[in-house]
């Protein structure tokens, strides 16, 4: 696999199905925040990367969707995580299936990335168990098996797409971009309502046919209540979306993004309603 798009200095390549990374050190220090939540008995936290994915890459890019990764290889899950810092998305990482069912459990990502091959359980009893429990968000197996049973399982079992090893971030990237479209019943990268829609491929707000770009953390937010225009998301429930299991929340981040979106779109671009949260205007409203 080559995954595209990252740094000279932390390339990753491959030989066969085997992957190696310049400039990365397996045993770096680990960072511990007041959001990593250890899971299983083993041990193994969420988001167990090296710290120096932990700092943003990049002052410019912040948080638009957030995506768990249940993957057991850490060559493979560091550039992947990278890869997602990069392209701006929220991303937890968990090891293993017994953490991989708990991260699962809380139902706070846009989509999960599972490999097949996982210590303490396979991908498609995690995959099944899913399923069976009436969790109906967006997974996407990234496995090393090729073979059409193989694919023809996971996909029966209840996976939304099927990519092998090796693939570019790029194709994994518009999968991941397309399963949430078909997840709302779009078959367009446009969501919202007639006269506020929001472009999850080039991550702008088009009102009234005019495009306007986004902060990341202003995508994040919009990108949550514009899934479901009409329905009302607390404050933790849009704080889940802007930040990850391992970051510190700001107090009152999210009234400081809805001042921000309306004083550039008008007040009545996000309401806010009393002792509950906000949510943005239906067309019929």
């Amino acid at each position: 696999m080559m995954v595209r798009g990252l740094s000279s200095s932390n390339s990753v390549s491959a030989q066969g199905s085997w992957f190696w990374c310049r400039g990365v050190q397996a045993q770096s220090k680990r960072r511990v925040s007041s959001r990593q939540r250890p899971f299983g008995s083993n041990g193994v936290r969420v988001c167990d990367t090296p710290e120096r994915w932990c700092a943003p890459l990049s002052a410019s890019i912040e948080h638009p969707m957030r995506i768990l990764l249940i993957e057991d290889d850490e060559m493979i899950g560091v550039a992947l995580m990278e890869a997602m810092k990069r392209a701006g998305y929220v991303a937890d990482w968990v090891r293993d299936a017994t953490a991989g069912t708990a991260a699962m459990a809380d139902r706070v990502h846009t989509a999960i990335l599972l490999d097949l091959g996982l210590p303490r359980g396979s991908g498609i009893e995690l995959l099944c168990s899913a399923r069976a429990n009436g969790n109906t968000t967006p997974i996407l197996i990234i496995t090393a098996k090729d073979g059409v049973a193989a694919r023809v399982e996971g996909l029966d079992a209840g996976a939304d797409d099927y990519l092998t090893k090796p693939f570019e971030w790029r194709e994994l990237d518009a999968r991941i971009r397309a399963v949430i479209r078909r997840r709302d019943g779009h078959a367009q990268s446009l969501i919202g309502t007639g006269e506020l829609q929001l472009d999850l491929a080039t991550r702008e707000l088009v009102r009234q046919g005019v495009r306007a770009s986004l902060s990341a953390r202003e995508f994040a937010l919009l990108h949550a209540l514009m899934e479901r225009p009409g329905s009302i998301l607390s404050r933790e429930q849009l704080e889940d979306r802007i930040y990850s299991w391992r970051e510190t929340v700001s107090s009152n981040v999210v009234e400081v993004i809805i001042h921000g979106l309306r004083k550039r779109f008008g007040d009545g671009i996000i309401r806010n309603v009393r002792g509950l949260g906000w949510r943005v205007p239906r067309d019929d409203e």
